[in-house]
């Protein structure tokens, strides 16, 4: 039997593909108002661990404080939510 038929198939990797750190609404609600909030804040404060291509911004929670947030992905409800209070979305 050929190798080619002997070896296990395991599909397709893609190796271009992007990866990107997630963080929820909710945890932006620890920074102070009027703050602007971008990846090196995230890491500083330890929301982001890690090697990404990028952080994307979800909607799970609530925030009380407006934020200019500038990051890589932001969701339909996280934007929702940020502009609500009066905070700005900046996608980099």
């Amino acid at each position: 039997m050929p190798l080619q038929r002997r070896l296990p198939k395991r599909g397709f990797r893609n190796p271009f593909k992007k990866r990107y750190a997630e963080i929820n609404v909710r945890d932006l609600d620890r920074f102070e108002a009027e703050i602007v909030v971008d990846e090196n804040l995230l890491r500083q404060s330890g929301l982001v661990k890690g090697r990404w291509d990028g952080v994307k911004l979800l909607g799970t929670g609530d925030i009380s404080k407006p934020l200019t947030v500038k990051l890589h992905r932001c969701s339909a409800a996280a934007r929702d939510k940020i502009e609500a209070v009066g905070g700005k979305i900046e996608v980099i």
